[in-house]
């Protein structure tokens, strides 16, 4: 063991400045041959297979590895550089065959069967029972079963995805990084707003160049296409964004895309499964393609209709302002703003002003002390990977230690765009410790300037409290396998607790906690808040149709034999053909950039965020019902969904804090497509 490497001595938080990037590759190599130790020494038990000696055992095998490897790949993605790239090439293959190593091992699969068969006899929690279950699982659904030659193919197929999944992802960062709109000319800016202005005057000025920049990073393209006025920069703009990964360069995703859909189809049907995704939904709620594709298509009937009269709404307020014949994709939040100024007067211009980032992120910690008893104390003491991440501690009501919290809000080079929640390290409950977790979320708000702090638009409040509310559900995992805990549920009901969160941005309760105006201090005006209210299910047909043609891709991709597919781009337009209302851009494909599915876990999963809206609904109007600070919902809600993680079926949990199904009638009456 390399003593001088900091990631293999025992630390309880990341090291982040003590780490050299020279450290990672030795320090996961070492990591793994650790954990193959300790898999080695439940093989070589001579003791009969116990759930304590095998399934437990396994599961708190690979500890050290789980934390380099969490703070390596975080990294990767909050602030990556081409040294890290070519080291997270290097690693990966290496790990999916340590991984593959795991599942393959027959011995270790003999003992997990032994116990399995004697379940019955055996005198579980729901917990331990759970547990045994999904390992079971885990090794049967990846391949345990196979003969020798088709684990070996199995093994070749997991190293190609892990290496083409990286791939996407440093080309979908690189096109966006080399991208700028240089705009010397002031007349070429009108309708931008001056702190808008100001940031790319900043963005120009950092990279020693005249005028302002524009970059494809969200904070900066959004609003850009929302309030440009010169059509024709937000045509550049659009097709850049929307042509990423699809340029026939080095940097073009095509190949990529249709690569990973044809080896995730094969390795389904090594695994004696139809398609990628009837793999991947056997442990998700949905269950199977089938069902989630009527309930895209129920949605997609009910929201339709919708979107055709907004758009046309749409086209005819264009065309009556600016005499705009045929409605492009570069036109939809440009008109949108304006008609929702309009019908409304209302806009972020106006809203941002009460929305400083310092005030929202106090009203989210007021929200969740109100509600869930959490106090969230500022520390310095606690090492960071850039100066950007804040680190609070945060406490319960008795004054104990529930969980760390890292948050990182601005973009910058060596991130990718979105915003996500991360681990550093799970809970979990070992030798009578409940060891807390380490939470953080990474986004891409707009940075403070030299005039004005960082003012959040509307969109990006709620961006916030979503991603707070995915950190709640890891902040307050209360189980005792890692494996379990927190965010560790199927994939479609893991937006619940963030999405149900973004309701608390629409009402003036918590409004008036945190919306003040970051000059006077005045609470955001009573209007506004009507307003807000009011223009919350705003286009919302054309939303929800937005959402479900992207489910409607990631399925058209992983729920067929993709074998065929020769052309990206084709495939990609048959797929949107139910739910398009724009023209056709022939330079621009949404395949090649779309890191949810290529990339990330959202792969056959793209649904759920719309499925756990219809969750989200449903939860939301119970609060309502007692009251949105109703500590008893709260209590309820916390007890049986955000503590449980995934230690149950989340239906039987869900009907425990419920009392019953949800049914979609919640959301639909919320997004105005059916009357209250």
């Amino acid at each position: 063991m390399d003593s001088e490497n900091i990631l293999l001595s025992q630390f309880k938080y990341a090291p982040f400045s003590k780490i050299k990037t020279v450290d990672y590759k030795p320090a996961i190599l070492e990591a793994v041959e650790l954990a193959k130790e300790e898999i080695k020494e439940i093989v070589s038990s001579k003791e009969v297979p116990t759930f304590k000696n095998t399934i437990e055992a396994l599961e708190f095998s690979g500890e050290k590895l789980y934390r380099v490897t969490s703070i390596f790949f975080n990294i990767n993605s909050a602030e990556t550089n081409e040294e890290i790239q070519k080291i997270a090439q290097e690693i990966s293959p290496v790990l999916s065959e340590f991984k593959n190593d795991v599942i393959l091992n027959k011995d270790l699969f003999k003992r997990i069967k032994d116990v399995f068969s004697t379940k019955e006899t055996l005198d579980l929690t729901k917990e331990q029972s759970t547990l045994l279950d999904k390992k079971y699982k885990v090794f049967t659904r990846n391949g345990a079963n196979l003969p020798d030659e088709k684990q070996d193919e199995l093994r070749e197929i997991d190293k190609q995805l892990s290496k083409l999944k990286l791939k996407f992802g440093e080309n979908v960062l690189a096109e966006t990084n080399r991208y700028e709109l240089q705009i010397t000319d002031e007349s070429r800016l009108d309708g931008l707003p001056e702190s808008f202005k100001d940031e790319a005057r900043s963005v120009a000025k950092s990279k020693d160049k005249e005028g302002w920049i524009f970059t494809l990073e969200y904070p900066s393209y959004i609003p850009f296409m929302k309030y440009a006025e010169d059509r024709e920069l937000r045509k550049e703009l659009a097709l850049a964004f929307g042509s990423r990964g699809f340029h026939n360069d080095e940097l073009d995703n095509q190949d990529n895309v249709l690569q990973i859909a044809k080896l995730r189809y094969k390795r389904a049907k090594l695994l004696g499964f139809e398609s990628h995704a009837h793999f991947v939904l056997e442990e998700r709620m949905a269950e199977t393609p089938e069902k989630v594709d009527s309930f895209l298509n129920e949605m997609l009937e009910k929201a339709k209709p919708a979107a055709e009269r907004e758009f046309k709404e749409l086209e005819d307020f264009a065309k009556e302002l600016d005499n705009i014949d045929q409605l492009q994709k570069w036109d939809s939040a440009y008109y949108a703003e304006k008609l929702k100024q309009k019908l409304f007067n209302l806009d972020d211009e106006k809203l941002k002003p009460y929305f400083k980032l310092e005030n929202v992120i106090d009203g989210v910690f007021t929200i969740a002390g109100k509600l869930y008893g959490l106090n969230f104390e500022e520390v310095n003491n606690i090492d960071k990977y850039h100066p950007d991440v804040k680190t609070f501690e945060v406490t319960n009501e008795f004054g104990e230690d529930v969980a760390l919290f890292y948050a990182d809000f601005h973009p910058r080079p060596g991130k990718r765009d979105g915003a996500w929640m991360t681990i550093y390290k799970q809970q979990y409950v070992k030798d009578g410790k409940n060891e807390r977790p380490h939470i953080s979320i990474v986004c891409n708000f707009t940075k403070p300037t030299e005039k004005e702090p960082s003012l959040l638009t509307f969109n990006e409040v709620t961006t916030l409290f979503h991603e707070f509310g995915h950190a709640l559900h890891g902040m307050l995992a209360n189980t005792t396998y890692p494996s379990l805990s927190g965010a560790n549920v199927y994939w479609d009901f893991v937006e619940l607790p963030s999405q149900v969160l973004e309701n608390w941005c629409y009402e003036k309760e918590s409004l008036q906690l945190f919306a003040k105006h970051y000059k006077t201090g005045e609470a955001i005006p009573q209007e506004y808040i009507e307003k807000i209210k009011e223009s919350a299910n705003f286009l919302e047909g054309i939303a929800t149709l937005r959402q479900l043609s992207f489910g409607m891709l990631d399925l058209s991709w992983h729920g067929i034999d993709p074998t065929p597919i020769d052309d990206v781009k084709e495939h990609e337009v048959e797929a949107f053909k139910a739910t398009k209302l724009y023209p056709e851009v022939d330079s621009n494909c949404m395949s090649t950039a779309f890191s949810h599915i290529f990339q990330g876990g959202y792969a056959a999963g793209y649904y759920s965020y719309k499925w756990a809206e219809v969750l989200d609904a449903d939860t939301f109007e119970y609060f309502t019902e007692h009251g949105i600070f109703s500590k008893d919902i709260a209590d309820k809600f916390r007890e049986n969904i955000l503590s449980r993680g995934g230690t149950e079926h989340p239906m039987e949990l869900y009907k425990r804090f419920r009392g019953k199904e949800p049914k979609p009638d919640a959301l639909l009456r919320r997004a105005g497509l059916i009357s209250k």
